[in-house]
């Protein structure tokens, strides 16, 4: 098995200085665009209600990923408590509004990883990780002490601070973001997050700088990349076409992505008129042809290869 590349920082001390450089933005926390500034340190919380410690919903081998992320063993998946987005119609809510879960600290986190790791798990799979960003690069460079060598998987809204994403470089190995909406008013309405294309295609470039295509290895297992995934909404608000373009384009033909399918009026969506039903599958299917006629040619469709 080929280490991942944050075994080396861990034994050079540079993933202990990251953990200290990215300790010290939780005293004016500034991890996401929301910028709120609170000091988590001293017990103060901004838009995502996090705090000082990681807090975790559960953890287990997760079979229900994109093939190569999933294999044959499972991702070794984390879900996080609390989000930075907050969408109104998401599907876990009672964890990402409610932040049902328990309080983790670093070797509690670290041994997650290394329980997982013994297990046959294929890598971490951190979900909604960016409020929690310094907390887990403390907890690796525990693990990786403790003998982790499995690829880190970065399982995110796409809501990130280049910052913090600069920040993970050498330690990330596998960018997993979603790319929600390209226009402000849906980003308002549905998420309260208005420069959300911006950052998200700012962020997203970033992570493609750092870990190029998605590789995949002769037994079909991803170790490095870069993976995309975008969640059709409703009349199409989620602004499919301009997302599609920008990956095309500005970020490579050859990118993975994942068209995903599943949406339904989860949480308050039923709130706004238009997300209170599921899409249809004419809507689906308008979607997957844009992904032929833009020439993106990797990645999956729900239902199909």
């Amino acid at each position: 098995m080929i280490e991942a590349s944050y075994v080396a920082l861990h034994a050079s001390g540079e993933l202990s200085r990251r953990a200290a450089r990215a300790s010290d933005m939780l005293a004016e926390c500034r991890l996401c665009p929301r910028n709120c500034g609170v000091n988590r340190l001293a017990g103060e919380t901004g838009v995502c209600d996090a705090g000082a410690l990681a807090r975790v919903s559960s953890y287990n081998d997760h079979h229900g990923e994109e093939p190569p992320i999933s294999g044959t063993n499972g991702s070794g998946t984390i879900f996080l408590t609390h989000c930075n987005l907050k969408c109104i119609f998401c599907q876990n809510y009672p964890i990402s509004h409610l932040g049902n879960g328990t309080d983790a600290t670093a070797e509690r986190l670290a041994g997650m990883m290394l329980e997982l790791q013994r297990r046959g798990c294929h890598n971490i799979n951190f979900v909604t990780p960016t409020h929690y960003m310094p907390q887990i690069v403390a907890a690796l460079d525990i693990a990786a002490g403790g003998g982790l060598i499995i690829p880190i998987v970065w399982n995110c809204g796409g809501y990130e601070s280049l910052d913090a994403v600069r920040l993970l470089e050498g330690i990330v190995d596998i960018y997993m973001p979603d790319i929600k909406y390209s226009e402000e008013a849906p980003a308002v309405k549905l998420s309260r997050a208005p420069d959300y294309y911006e950052h998200a295609t700012a962020a997203i470039s970033e992570m493609h700088r750092q870990v190029g295509e998605l590789e995949i290895d002769d037994d079909g297992i991803a170790v490095r990349g870069l993976l995309i995934r975008h969640l059709v909404l409703p009349g199409g608000l989620a602004g499919s076409r301009r997302s599609l373009e920008f990956i095309a384009r500005e970020i490579s033909p050859d990118t993975f992505i994942s068209v995903m399918e599943q949406y339904f009026p989860a949480h308050r969506a039923a709130q706004v008129p238009e997300m209170g039903r599921r899409i249809t599958a004419e809507e689906y299917d308008e979607v997957v042809d844009m992904v032929d006629e833009i020439g993106l040619s990797n990645g999956w469709i729900q239902g199909g290869d």
